[in-house]
Protein backbone atom coordinates (compact mmCIF):
# COMPACT_ATOMS: atom_id res chain seq x y z
CA UNK A 1 0.00 0.00 0.00
CA UNK A 2 1.07 3.85 -0.52
CA UNK A 3 1.88 5.86 2.62
CA UNK A 4 -1.29 8.05 1.56
CA UNK A 5 -3.43 4.75 1.51
CA UNK A 6 -2.33 3.87 4.79
CA UNK A 7 -3.46 7.46 6.31
CA UNK A 8 -6.44 7.33 4.15
CA UNK A 9 -7.12 3.73 5.80
CA UNK A 10 -6.74 5.15 9.48
CA UNK A 11 -9.15 8.04 8.66
CA UNK A 12 -12.05 5.47 7.65
CA UNK A 13 -10.88 3.15 10.95
CA UNK A 14 -11.41 6.07 13.45
CA UNK A 15 -14.31 7.05 11.89
CA UNK A 16 -16.03 3.50 12.48
CA UNK A 17 -14.35 3.29 16.29
CA UNK A 18 -16.75 6.62 16.75
CA UNK A 19 -19.66 5.50 14.77
CA UNK A 20 -19.78 2.08 16.57
CA UNK A 21 -18.23 2.39 19.71
CA UNK A 22 -16.66 -0.51 19.25
CA UNK A 23 -12.73 -1.38 20.41
CA UNK A 24 -9.83 0.12 18.33
CA UNK A 25 -8.64 -3.68 18.19
CA UNK A 26 -11.88 -5.43 16.88
CA UNK A 27 -12.49 -2.91 14.40
CA UNK A 28 -8.64 -3.07 13.05
CA UNK A 29 -9.14 -6.94 12.80
CA UNK A 30 -12.41 -6.24 10.89
CA UNK A 31 -10.30 -4.04 8.86
CA UNK A 32 -7.95 -6.49 7.85
CA UNK A 33 -10.05 -9.35 7.02
CA UNK A 34 -12.21 -7.11 4.62
CA UNK A 35 -8.58 -5.72 2.86
CA UNK A 36 -6.65 -8.66 2.60
CA UNK A 37 -4.33 -7.25 -0.11
CA UNK A 38 -2.86 -5.50 3.08
CA UNK A 39 0.33 -6.93 3.95
CA UNK A 40 1.72 -7.14 7.61
CA UNK A 41 3.81 -3.86 7.33
CA UNK A 42 0.67 -2.34 6.09
CA UNK A 43 -1.40 -3.36 8.64
CA UNK A 44 1.44 -2.27 11.57
CA UNK A 45 1.56 0.92 10.45
CA UNK A 46 -2.37 1.21 10.16
CA UNK A 47 -2.42 0.26 13.29
CA UNK A 48 0.34 2.18 15.07
CA UNK A 49 -1.17 5.36 13.71
CA UNK A 50 -4.85 4.73 14.76
CA UNK A 51 -3.72 4.09 18.45
CA UNK A 52 -1.23 7.11 18.43
CA UNK A 53 -4.78 9.12 17.82
CA UNK A 54 -6.10 7.31 20.45
CA UNK A 55 -3.39 8.24 22.63
CA UNK A 56 -3.19 11.93 22.25
CA UNK A 57 -6.59 12.87 20.94
CA UNK A 58 -7.10 15.50 23.05
CA UNK A 59 -3.86 17.42 22.47
CA UNK A 60 -3.86 16.55 18.72
CA UNK A 61 -7.33 17.96 17.86
CA UNK A 62 -6.35 20.94 20.15
CA UNK A 63 -2.94 21.92 17.82
CA UNK A 64 -5.24 21.09 15.21
CA UNK A 65 -8.29 23.03 15.73
CA UNK A 66 -10.56 20.32 14.63
CA UNK A 67 -11.82 17.08 16.15
CA UNK A 68 -12.71 15.21 12.80
CA UNK A 69 -10.79 12.12 11.93
CA UNK A 70 -8.82 12.99 9.39
CA UNK A 71 -7.71 16.42 10.92
CA UNK A 72 -6.99 13.32 13.95
CA UNK A 73 -4.62 11.73 11.54
CA UNK A 74 -3.07 14.55 10.54
CA UNK A 75 -2.02 15.54 13.42
CA UNK A 76 -0.63 12.44 14.52
CA UNK A 77 1.56 11.88 11.85
CA UNK A 78 2.67 15.61 12.51
CA UNK A 79 2.67 15.66 16.09
CA UNK A 80 3.55 11.98 16.76
CA UNK A 81 5.15 10.81 13.81
CA UNK A 82 7.23 14.19 13.95
CA UNK A 83 6.55 14.64 10.27
CA UNK A 84 6.55 18.27 8.61
CA UNK A 85 3.59 19.58 6.53
CA UNK A 86 5.44 19.12 3.08
CA UNK A 87 6.33 15.36 4.17
CA UNK A 88 2.86 14.89 4.88
CA UNK A 89 1.55 16.32 1.70
CA UNK A 90 3.73 13.79 -0.49
CA UNK A 91 1.52 11.31 0.90
CA UNK A 92 -1.22 13.00 0.33
CA UNK A 93 -1.85 13.39 -2.79
CA UNK A 94 -5.34 12.50 -3.67
CA UNK A 95 -4.39 9.70 -6.32
CA UNK A 96 -6.16 6.01 -5.78
CA UNK A 97 -7.04 5.14 -2.66
CA UNK A 98 -4.83 7.66 -1.20
CA UNK A 99 -5.79 10.53 0.75
CA UNK A 100 -7.15 14.11 -0.61
CA UNK A 101 -4.49 16.92 -0.67
CA UNK A 102 -4.04 18.85 2.55
CA UNK A 103 -6.01 22.18 2.57
CA UNK A 104 -4.91 25.62 3.27
CA UNK A 105 -6.30 24.99 6.98
CA UNK A 106 -4.60 22.09 7.51
CA UNK A 107 -1.41 22.96 6.87
CA UNK A 108 -1.56 26.26 8.73
CA UNK A 109 -2.37 23.65 11.47
CA UNK A 110 0.27 21.64 11.46
CA UNK A 111 2.99 24.45 10.47
CA UNK A 112 1.72 26.80 13.62
CA UNK A 113 -0.25 24.44 15.81
CA UNK A 114 -2.81 26.20 18.60
CA UNK A 115 -1.29 26.39 22.23
CA UNK A 116 -2.57 27.23 25.45
CA UNK A 117 -3.82 23.95 26.10
CA UNK A 118 -5.32 23.05 29.87
CA UNK A 119 -3.80 20.70 32.02
CA UNK A 120 -6.30 18.09 30.79
CA UNK A 121 -5.59 18.44 27.43
CA UNK A 122 -1.82 18.17 27.40
CA UNK A 123 -2.23 15.14 29.46
CA UNK A 124 -4.41 13.33 27.09
CA UNK A 125 -7.21 12.64 29.55
CA UNK A 126 -10.80 12.74 29.58
CA UNK A 127 -11.63 16.11 31.23
CA UNK A 128 -13.89 14.90 33.71
CA UNK A 129 -11.52 13.29 35.09
CA UNK A 130 -9.11 16.14 35.72
CA UNK A 131 -9.81 16.59 39.09
CA UNK A 132 -9.09 13.15 40.02
CA UNK A 133 -5.17 13.10 38.31
CA UNK A 134 -5.02 16.56 40.11
CA UNK A 135 -5.91 15.18 43.32
CA UNK A 136 -2.83 12.42 42.97
CA UNK A 137 -0.30 13.95 40.86
CA UNK A 138 -1.54 17.63 41.67
CA UNK A 139 1.02 20.04 39.21
CA UNK A 140 2.43 17.00 36.98
CA UNK A 141 -0.97 16.25 36.41
CA UNK A 142 -0.67 17.04 32.45
CA UNK A 143 2.81 15.36 32.48
CA UNK A 144 2.34 12.10 34.32
CA UNK A 145 -1.21 11.88 31.79
CA UNK A 146 1.33 12.94 28.98
CA UNK A 147 3.25 9.46 29.70
CA UNK A 148 0.15 7.63 29.72
CA UNK A 149 0.15 8.45 26.36
CA UNK A 150 3.30 7.45 24.71
CA UNK A 151 3.85 4.08 23.12
CA UNK A 152 4.74 1.83 25.39
CA UNK A 153 8.11 -0.80 25.33
CA UNK A 154 7.94 -4.87 25.17
CA UNK A 155 9.21 -5.51 28.75
CA UNK A 156 9.94 -9.29 29.29
CA UNK A 157 10.71 -11.12 32.65
CA UNK A 158 13.48 -13.56 32.59
CA UNK A 159 12.60 -16.57 33.94
CA UNK A 160 14.80 -17.88 36.56
CA UNK A 161 13.68 -21.22 36.76
CA UNK A 162 15.29 -22.05 33.30
CA UNK A 163 17.53 -18.94 32.29
CA UNK A 164 18.89 -15.57 33.66
CA UNK A 165 18.61 -11.55 32.46
CA UNK A 166 22.34 -11.62 30.79
CA UNK A 167 21.45 -14.95 28.81
CA UNK A 168 18.08 -13.61 27.99
CA UNK A 169 19.75 -10.16 27.06
CA UNK A 170 22.03 -12.40 24.68
CA UNK A 171 19.59 -14.48 22.67
CA UNK A 172 17.50 -11.56 21.92
CA UNK A 173 20.50 -9.12 20.94
CA UNK A 174 18.81 -8.67 17.70
CA UNK A 175 16.19 -6.98 19.05
CA UNK A 176 18.30 -4.24 20.82
CA UNK A 177 17.44 -5.19 24.26
CA UNK A 178 18.58 -3.34 27.34
CA UNK A 179 18.14 -4.27 31.24
CA UNK A 180 14.99 -2.61 32.71
CA UNK A 181 16.26 0.03 35.25
CA UNK A 182 14.24 -1.59 38.66
CA UNK A 183 13.63 -4.87 37.89
CA UNK A 184 16.27 -7.17 38.65
CA UNK A 185 14.71 -9.78 36.05
CA UNK A 186 13.68 -7.63 33.57
CA UNK A 187 14.61 -6.86 29.89
CA UNK A 188 13.16 -4.25 27.57
CA UNK A 189 13.14 -3.47 23.93
CA UNK A 190 12.21 0.51 23.10
CA UNK A 191 9.16 1.05 21.38
CA UNK A 192 9.36 1.47 17.23
CA UNK A 193 8.79 4.58 16.17
CA UNK A 194 6.40 5.67 13.23
CA UNK A 195 5.34 3.42 10.82
CA UNK A 196 8.03 0.45 12.34
CA UNK A 197 6.38 -2.71 13.47
CA UNK A 198 7.21 -3.38 16.60
CA UNK A 199 9.33 -7.37 16.95
CA UNK A 200 6.92 -10.53 17.82
CA UNK A 201 8.61 -11.48 20.56
CA UNK A 202 6.07 -14.23 21.17
CA UNK A 203 7.43 -16.41 18.02
CA UNK A 204 11.48 -16.47 19.35
CA UNK A 205 12.35 -19.80 20.47
CA UNK A 206 13.37 -18.12 23.97
CA UNK A 207 9.67 -17.83 24.17
CA UNK A 208 8.62 -21.68 23.51
CA UNK A 209 11.12 -22.65 25.34
CA UNK A 210 9.64 -20.97 28.70
CA UNK A 211 12.98 -18.19 29.38
CA UNK A 212 10.66 -15.36 29.27
CA UNK A 213 7.28 -13.75 29.74
CA UNK A 214 5.80 -10.61 28.20
CA UNK A 215 5.68 -8.67 31.39
CA UNK A 216 5.79 -4.92 32.13
CA UNK A 217 8.11 -3.84 34.87
CA UNK A 218 5.68 -2.73 36.74
CA UNK A 219 3.68 -5.70 36.85
CA UNK A 220 7.09 -7.78 37.80
CA UNK A 221 7.71 -5.04 40.30
CA UNK A 222 4.69 -5.96 42.00
CA UNK A 223 5.11 -9.56 42.48
CA UNK A 224 9.05 -8.98 43.46
CA UNK A 225 7.09 -6.45 46.06
CA UNK A 226 5.03 -9.27 47.48
CA UNK A 227 8.18 -10.56 49.56
CA UNK A 228 6.74 -14.52 48.81
CA UNK A 229 9.59 -16.86 49.32
CA UNK A 230 10.85 -20.46 49.24
CA UNK A 231 8.68 -22.57 51.35
CA UNK A 232 5.85 -20.32 51.92
CA UNK A 233 2.01 -20.32 51.49
CA UNK A 234 0.66 -18.15 48.78
CA UNK A 235 -2.64 -17.52 47.55
CA UNK A 236 -3.10 -15.33 44.17
CA UNK A 237 -6.64 -14.73 44.26
CA UNK A 238 -7.07 -12.28 41.02
CA UNK A 239 -4.81 -14.96 39.01
CA UNK A 240 -6.13 -14.09 35.42
CA UNK A 241 -4.06 -16.03 32.91
CA UNK A 242 -1.13 -16.04 35.37
CA UNK A 243 1.40 -13.61 34.78
CA UNK A 244 2.52 -12.64 38.40
CA UNK A 245 1.36 -16.45 39.27
CA UNK A 246 4.30 -17.32 36.94
CA UNK A 247 6.68 -14.83 38.89
CA UNK A 248 5.68 -15.66 42.21
CA UNK A 249 7.14 -18.96 41.31
CA UNK A 250 9.82 -18.13 39.67
CA UNK A 251 10.80 -15.45 42.81
CA UNK A 252 10.03 -19.00 45.34
CA UNK A 253 12.15 -20.78 43.46
CA UNK A 254 9.53 -23.67 42.87
CA UNK A 255 9.14 -24.26 46.55
CA UNK A 256 6.29 -23.66 48.74
CA UNK A 257 2.74 -23.69 47.32
CA UNK A 258 0.56 -21.21 45.39
CA UNK A 259 -2.66 -21.28 45.41
CA UNK A 260 -4.06 -19.73 41.77
CA UNK A 261 -7.61 -18.53 41.97
CA UNK A 262 -9.68 -16.21 39.74
CA UNK A 263 -13.58 -15.49 40.00
CA UNK A 264 -13.91 -15.71 36.36
CA UNK A 265 -12.60 -19.78 35.48
CA UNK A 266 -12.53 -17.84 31.82
CA UNK A 267 -9.99 -15.69 32.69
CA UNK A 268 -7.86 -18.57 34.45
CA UNK A 269 -7.84 -20.82 31.19
CA UNK A 270 -4.70 -19.71 29.98
CA UNK A 271 -2.83 -20.55 32.66
CA UNK A 272 -1.95 -24.28 32.31
CA UNK A 273 -0.26 -23.68 29.08
CA UNK A 274 1.90 -20.97 30.68
CA UNK A 275 2.23 -22.79 33.63
CA UNK A 276 3.98 -26.10 31.54
CA UNK A 277 5.61 -23.59 29.35
CA UNK A 278 7.56 -21.87 32.10
CA UNK A 279 8.38 -24.78 34.36
CA UNK A 280 6.50 -23.73 37.28
CA UNK A 281 5.52 -26.99 39.53
CA UNK A 282 4.35 -25.50 42.86
CA UNK A 283 0.77 -23.79 41.54
CA UNK A 284 -2.09 -25.44 42.34
CA UNK A 285 -5.18 -23.89 39.83
CA UNK A 286 -8.25 -23.90 42.30
CA UNK A 287 -11.41 -24.01 40.40
CA UNK A 288 -12.28 -20.44 39.09
CA UNK A 289 -15.59 -18.71 40.44
CA UNK A 290 -15.98 -21.15 42.91
CA UNK A 291 -14.83 -19.35 46.46
CA UNK A 292 -15.56 -23.02 48.14
CA UNK A 293 -11.99 -23.97 46.47
CA UNK A 294 -10.84 -20.99 48.79
CA UNK A 295 -12.38 -22.62 52.13
CA UNK A 296 -9.14 -24.98 53.53
CA UNK A 297 -6.70 -21.99 52.80
CA UNK A 298 -8.29 -19.99 55.53
CA UNK A 299 -6.38 -18.32 57.91
CA UNK A 300 -3.28 -20.20 56.54
CA UNK A 301 -1.55 -18.30 53.83
CA UNK A 302 1.85 -16.72 54.52
CA UNK A 303 1.10 -14.02 51.45
CA UNK A 304 -2.32 -13.36 49.89
CA UNK A 305 -1.94 -11.31 46.46
CA UNK A 306 -5.04 -9.40 45.13
CA UNK A 307 -4.62 -8.37 41.70
CA UNK A 308 -7.54 -6.34 41.70
CA UNK A 309 -10.13 -5.58 39.10
CA UNK A 310 -9.85 -1.65 38.27
CA UNK A 311 -10.49 0.93 36.02
CA UNK A 312 -6.88 0.13 34.28
CA UNK A 313 -6.24 4.01 34.14
CA UNK A 314 -2.70 2.65 34.75
CA UNK A 315 -2.25 0.42 31.48
CA UNK A 316 -3.96 3.75 28.89
CA UNK A 317 -0.73 3.86 26.82
CA UNK A 318 -1.25 -0.21 25.88
CA UNK A 319 -5.51 0.47 25.91
CA UNK A 320 -5.66 3.94 24.91
CA UNK A 321 -9.17 3.49 23.76
CA UNK A 322 -10.40 2.34 26.59
CA UNK A 323 -9.73 6.17 28.37
CA UNK A 324 -12.24 7.34 26.21
CA UNK A 325 -14.94 4.72 27.18
CA UNK A 326 -14.26 5.31 31.03
CA UNK A 327 -16.84 6.38 32.76
CA UNK A 328 -17.64 7.54 36.85
CA UNK A 329 -19.85 4.50 36.87
CA UNK A 330 -17.57 2.08 35.85
CA UNK A 331 -15.14 2.98 38.62
CA UNK A 332 -17.67 3.18 41.48
CA UNK A 333 -18.00 -0.26 39.97
CA UNK A 334 -14.69 -1.42 40.49
CA UNK A 335 -14.48 -0.11 43.69
CA UNK A 336 -16.94 -1.95 44.93
CA UNK A 337 -15.37 -5.01 43.35
CA UNK A 338 -12.08 -3.94 45.07
CA UNK A 339 -13.69 -4.13 48.55
CA UNK A 340 -15.39 -7.07 48.00
CA UNK A 341 -11.49 -8.65 47.43
CA UNK A 342 -10.28 -7.40 49.90
CA UNK A 343 -13.04 -8.57 52.26
CA UNK A 344 -12.54 -11.95 50.89
CA UNK A 345 -8.53 -12.13 50.96
CA UNK A 346 -9.13 -11.18 54.61
CA UNK A 347 -9.83 -14.29 55.81
CA UNK A 348 -7.64 -16.24 54.16
CA UNK A 349 -4.13 -14.27 55.87
CA UNK A 350 -2.45 -16.08 58.97
CA UNK A 351 -0.98 -14.05 62.22
CA UNK A 352 1.71 -12.26 60.99
CA UNK A 353 1.01 -13.38 57.20
CA UNK A 354 0.88 -10.36 54.35
CA UNK A 355 -2.36 -9.03 52.27
CA UNK A 356 -0.58 -7.33 49.10
CA UNK A 357 -2.93 -4.78 47.26
CA UNK A 358 -2.09 -4.24 43.79
CA UNK A 359 -4.35 -2.56 41.00
CA UNK A 360 -3.09 -1.08 37.46
CA UNK A 361 -5.09 2.35 38.40
CA UNK A 362 -3.34 5.83 39.23
CA UNK A 363 -6.62 6.68 40.73
CA UNK A 364 -6.67 7.51 44.68
CA UNK A 365 -10.62 6.15 44.88
CA UNK A 366 -9.17 2.71 43.74
CA UNK A 367 -5.74 2.59 45.38
CA UNK A 368 -4.75 4.38 48.92
CA UNK A 369 -8.43 5.23 49.93
CA UNK A 370 -8.84 1.85 49.82
CA UNK A 371 -6.38 1.26 51.96
CA UNK A 372 -7.52 3.73 54.11
CA UNK A 373 -10.86 1.85 54.41
CA UNK A 374 -9.24 -0.98 54.72
CA UNK A 375 -7.31 -0.56 57.89
CA UNK A 376 -10.49 1.32 59.51
CA UNK A 377 -12.33 -1.93 59.29
CA UNK A 378 -9.71 -4.19 60.02
CA UNK A 379 -7.24 -1.97 62.78
CA UNK A 380 -5.54 -5.96 63.15
CA UNK A 381 -3.33 -4.78 59.95
CA UNK A 382 -0.75 -1.94 59.19
CA UNK A 383 1.03 -0.35 56.26
CA UNK A 384 4.11 -1.64 55.83
CA UNK A 385 5.88 1.28 54.32
CA UNK A 386 7.47 0.58 50.75
CA UNK A 387 10.61 1.66 50.95
CA UNK A 388 11.16 -1.54 53.64
CA UNK A 389 9.80 -4.07 51.09
CA UNK A 390 11.33 -2.72 48.55
CA UNK A 391 14.86 -3.11 50.58
CA UNK A 392 13.73 -6.51 51.63
CA UNK A 393 12.42 -7.97 47.84
CA UNK A 394 15.26 -6.01 45.42
CA UNK A 395 17.86 -4.90 47.42
CA UNK A 396 18.12 -1.37 45.95
CA UNK A 397 16.87 1.88 46.87
CA UNK A 398 13.56 2.36 46.42
CA UNK A 399 12.23 5.20 43.73
CA UNK A 400 9.70 8.06 45.23
CA UNK A 401 6.14 7.12 44.52
CA UNK A 402 4.51 9.14 42.29
CA UNK A 403 1.75 10.37 44.26
CA UNK A 404 4.45 11.22 46.81
CA UNK A 405 3.12 9.00 49.45
CA UNK A 406 5.37 6.78 51.59
CA UNK A 407 3.11 3.68 52.80
CA UNK A 408 2.38 2.73 49.46
CA UNK A 409 4.15 2.79 46.09
CA UNK A 410 2.55 4.20 42.99
CA UNK A 411 4.20 3.80 39.77
CA UNK A 412 3.95 5.43 36.29
CA UNK A 413 5.43 5.96 32.98
CA UNK A 414 6.37 9.65 33.45
CA UNK A 415 7.77 9.23 36.88
CA UNK A 416 9.20 5.27 36.37
CA UNK A 417 9.17 4.33 32.55
CA UNK A 418 6.46 1.17 33.63
CA UNK A 419 2.60 1.29 33.26
CA UNK A 420 0.85 2.63 35.87
CA UNK A 421 1.11 0.26 38.83
CA UNK A 422 0.15 0.55 43.04
CA UNK A 423 1.10 -1.60 44.82
CA UNK A 424 0.48 -1.67 48.95
CA UNK A 425 1.73 -4.23 51.46
CA UNK A 426 -0.44 -4.95 54.67
CA UNK A 427 0.45 -6.77 57.51
CA UNK A 428 -1.45 -8.88 59.57
CA UNK A 429 -0.32 -8.33 63.57
CA UNK A 430 0.87 -11.82 65.20
CA UNK A 431 -1.88 -10.90 68.20
CA UNK A 432 -4.54 -9.51 66.24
Amino acid sequence: MKPGARVQAAVEIIEAVERFHQPAGHTLKEWGRAHRFAGSGDRAAIGNLVYDVLRCRSSIAWAMGDEAPRALVLGALAFAWGMTGEEIATWCDGSEHTAEPLSEAESNAIASPKNGAPDWVRGDYPEWMAPHFTRVFGARAADEGAGLSRRAPIDLRANTLKTNRDKLLESLKKTSPIPTPYSPVGVRIAPREGASKSPHVEAESAHGRGHFEVQDEGSQLAALLTGARTGQQVVDLCAGSGGKTLALAAAMGNKGQIHAYDANKHRLRPIFERLKRAGARNVQVLNGGDEAALSGLAAKMDVVVIDAPCSGTGVWRRRPDAKWRLSSQAIEERQAEQTSVLELGVLLVKAGGRLVYITCSVLAEENSDQIEAFLERHPGFRAIPYGEVWREAIGSEPPASADGRDDSLLLSPASHGTDGFFIAVLEMKKDA
